[in-house]
């Protein structure tokens, strides 16, 4: 019947080298075997070089995005990408809360992962107020997880703390990523603390290379078609840590400089 295949949905940016945003999204889900719509919020041109235009989308046309999905389609979980400004999260959140489209993942985009913040402070705030508190999922990475919890991290403890600051402030389950950044680094820990009170450390082996573009974008991707899809969540984050490390590790030459990750490997893996 119509709408009996699982579908999800991406709030995010059109990245039109294809390796991150919406782009990458849409790789995961179609590698998860889930249908992948899309809200464009805006559109980047760059390459593996670097990013050197973008243009946010009209407040009016991302509300008709989201009316037309939701008047034909049974979207049954969607997550966010980057959200540039204040008035793009509240436009965001303002359809969100109006749609039944399932459980939210929001992946936060606030920090790079090297460290440099992407969003201004106003639309910061407007996140973490706004948009956080409706997060079923939240997937920081290391430096975001120390921006939203406004603490830094030193150990597991500091992060264990961080997670459950987090989740007081309205997220339901925490995905804090580890840093990727150490010298002679092996493996890559996330904390995870779900809703029920359950915590757990998912770690994979590291892999040195400059293929990881859309590493974020996939694992709230990933996390976001497995709940589609009814899987239960803690087997969703795992399957999602586990798809990713995969692409991560067999990577694609794709571009002069920075590329993707490699979705086609992770597709090929039985999780």
């Amino acid at each position: 019947m119509t709408n009996e295949y699982p579908q999800a949905l991406t709030i995010a940016g059109s990245d039109s080298d294809g390796s991150a945003g919406m782009q990458a999204d849409l790789h995961t889900f179609f590698a998860r075997q889930v249908y992948g719509t899309s809200v464009i919020t805006a559109c980047v041109a760059g390459n593996s070089y670097g990013i050197h235009a973008s243009v946010a989308m009209p407040s009016d046309f991302i509300d008709q995005e989201f009316a037309d999905l939701a008047t034909d389609y049974h979207i049954r979980a969607a997550k966010t990408g980057m959200l540039a400004d204040s008035t793009l999260i509240k436009t965001v959140v303002k359809n969100y809360q109006a749609a039944d489209f399932g459980p939210l993942v929001v992946d936060p985009v606030i920090m790079t992962k090297h460290g440099n913040q992407l969003l201004e402070e106003s639309a910061f705030t407007t996140l973490r107020q706004e948009l956080l508190p409706l997060a079923t999922v939240l997937t920081p990475n290391f430096y975001e997880v120390q921006k939203i919890a406004e603490m830094s991290i030193h150990s597991d403890q500091d992060m264990m703390v961080a997670a459950k600051k987090m989740q007081k402030m309205g997220a339901k389950n925490i995905v804090a990523k580890g840093s990727h950044n150490q010298t002679n680094q092996t493996t890559v820990r996330d904390y995870i603390l779900l809703e029920t009170g359950e915590d757990f450390w998912l770690s994979e082996p590291y892999h040195p290379t400059d293929r990881v573009n859309g590493t974020g974008d996939s694992l709230s991707a990933c996390i976001t078609a497995e709940l589609a899809k009814g899987t239960p969540m803690k087997r969703a984050i795992e399957i999602a840590k586990q798809f990713v490390n995969t692409a991560i590790g067999q990577p694609i030459e794709v571009g002069h400089k920075f590329g993707p990750i490699n979705h086609w490997a992770a597709q090929k893996r039985n999780f």
